[in-house]
């Protein structure tokens, strides 16, 4: 498996990968946000084209992807996480973890001070990231704070703290 940054020529594949990768948590017939999120997110002012990373197969199929928005604590510039998906036939092989910590390697060498998410709490543990209260930072939607998560890089400091603000296309799930 190939970690490399997204080209034009992936996007139909990227799409198709969040697709079938969301597919089971929605009713049958319903077209998961998730692919139309990362269709909108790059479309964006908000995206960042370092960060956003496809898993590739040796035959050159595109089986997973990641990627990292410019989103903010107050006014501060950090990043928000997600999507992350992988192909289902390809789930618990080492993809996910492999893209994973490719971005938050690419962020971290970028300067990128934090990289927040909302995702599962038994997962993102394992990659550095803990409750984003434990660091200040609050979510837009309070409920989400049990699943809300931040990992510090090596520029964060501790007075990174506040409000976070996921790029606008968020907004509109």
């Amino acid at each position: 498996m190939l970690v490399r940054r997204e080209t034009p020529a992936d996007v139909p594949e990227i799409h198709a990968v969040h697709l079938a990768a969301f597919a089971a948590a929605y009713a049958p017939d319903t077209v998961p946000p998730e692919a139309g999120l990362v269709d909108a997110l790059r479309a964006c002012d908000a995206w960042l084209p370092e960060l956003s990373l496809v898993a590739q197969d040796p035959d050159g199929t595109v089986i997973g992807h990641v990627v990292c928005t410019r989103a903010h604590v107050g006014t501060r510039p950090v990043l928000g996480l997600g999507p992350l998906g992988v192909l289902p036939a390809r789930q618990r092989e080492g993809t996910g973890h492999a893209l994973m910590h490719a971005v938050l390697g690419a962020a971290d060498a970028l300067g990128e001070p934090l990289v927040v998410l909302l995702g599962h709490q038994d997962y993102y543990p394992r990659f550095g990231f803990r409750p984003a209260a434990d660091l200040g930072v609050t979510p837009p939607v309070p409920a989400w704070a049990p699943h809300f998560q931040a990992r510090t890089l090596t520029t964060h400091t501790p007075d990174l703290r506040g409000p976070f603000t996921y790029a606008a296309p968020f907004q509109d799930l």
